[in-house]
């Protein structure tokens, strides 16, 4: 990285609850309430009869693998996750919710291995074990010294962008990253944060709510500055991107956002260079409890994508993408073989075209981004 750019690591869902929390050293109550899976530990029991054992306790770097080593060679200037996840001991089982993510505040290490810089938490899990439990999330993860965004104790809280020094060489600044989420993801209108209530900050109309994060983003933003607006949108599955959805990402960068960060879906989406920004329509999940779990086999979810963004330090114009793919193994990331990778390339290929954007091999089995034309 030269003195002119700064590179940042995003990825997508990191849902470190469930089956995930079960293997690390300090599980939670694995008590479920779905529709077919009353135990937590039936999901790591899937994952084993796809490809082998787990080993209970695995340490707090094992669902991570070879992510790490990734990340530490590849030195981003700062590290933003989607946690999916409440942290949180309460059994307050959110009404109306198929699914719940939970993982014991014990268990946080596991999220500190990774290091990262902000977690955003504007999701439809984080109030899984509802309001108590969101306090407890915010608790721990205000003790560890981790930042958040997109949730809070009142509507304010949930607003404030997390703040993130970044290099002193070159131009300074600082890294802001916005946190909201949409309906679409399946977010509950009743999580949305209020002026005496706790919750996450929903963009219940989008073409409004994108106006008043163009003022938000006025009264941050300092001159070397560089703005991620991180959204949760849209549904689980498939690569076709909502109208709204676009519009909404394009009219964030014209309020000048460098970055869109999307998530929710559990594969990669299209990429888009939009007036010279990054706009991610979806990460795809990077760690979870999905593996054996069967349907949706076409879109591979098994394999994943560390986002490595590089931008101008004094524009914010995109410089470059690589994505490294990962694959998860016996609930671990793995490199996967040139087949898988070849695979997923051509699916985020395909995708990506109709937005002007090509994905491309690159040294080391990673891919990178290339603007069509």
């Amino acid at each position: 990285m030269d003195a002119g750019t700064v590179t940042l690591f995003l990825c997508g869902d990191v849902m470190l609850g469930r089956g995930v929390d079960q293997i690390l050293p300090h599980p939670s109550d694995p008590e479920l309430r779905e529709g077919y899976v009353r135990d937590a530990r039936d999901y790591v029991a899937l994952a084993e009869s796809e490809n082998g054992p787990v080993p209970r306790p695995a340490g707090y770097s094992w669902p991570w693998g070879e992510a790490l080593a990734v990340l530490d060679e590849a030195a981003p200037a700062a590290r933003v996750v989607n946690l999916e996840t409440s942290v949180t001991g309460s059994r307050d089982f959110a009404p109306d919710k198929g699914v719940h993510y939970r993982m014991s505040p014990a268990n946080l290490p596991c999220l500190a291995a990774v290091r990262p810089d902000v977690t955003v938490l504007a999701n439809n899990h984080v109030l899984d074990f509802g309001r108590r439990g969101l306090a407890e999330t915010l608790d721990t993860l205000d003790a560890a010294g981790l930042r958040t965004a997109g949730a809070g104790r009142d509507a304010a809280g949930s607003r404030d962008p997390a703040v993130v020094p970044l290099p002193a060489d070159g131009a300074g600044g600082r890294l802001l990253v916005f946190s909201f989420g949409l309906p679409s993801s399946g977010i509950p209108y009743g999580w949305a944060a209020g002026e005496r209530r706790s919750g996450v900050d929903l963009a219940v109309a989008p073409a409004a709510f994108g106006a008043s994060l163009a003022e938000r983003v006025r009264a941050a933003r300092r001159p070397g500055d560089i703005v991620v607006a991180s959204v949760h949108w849209g549904g689980n599955w498939g690569y076709d991107v909502a109208p709204a959805e676009a519009r909404l990402a394009h009219a964030l960068v014209d309020a000048g956002v460098d970055i869109v960060h999307g998530h929710s879906s559990h594969h990669p989406r299209p990429l888009e260079v939009y007036h010279g920004r990054l706009v991610l329509y979806g990460c795809g999940d990077l760690v979870d409890d999905y593996e054996g779990i069967a349907g949706h086999e076409e879109y591979r979810d098994d394999l994943r994508l560390l986002y490595l963004a590089t931008v101008e330090r004094n524009t914010g114009r995109l410089a470059d993408v690589r994505m490294v793919p990962l694959q998860a193994h016996r609930m671990r990331l793995r490199h996967p073989s040139p087949e898988d990778t070849a695979w997923l390339r051509d699916a985020l290929d395909d995708a990506s075209r109709p937005y002007g954007t090509r994905i491309d091999p690159a040294p080391g089995g990673a891919l990178a981004l290339r603007r069509a034309g």
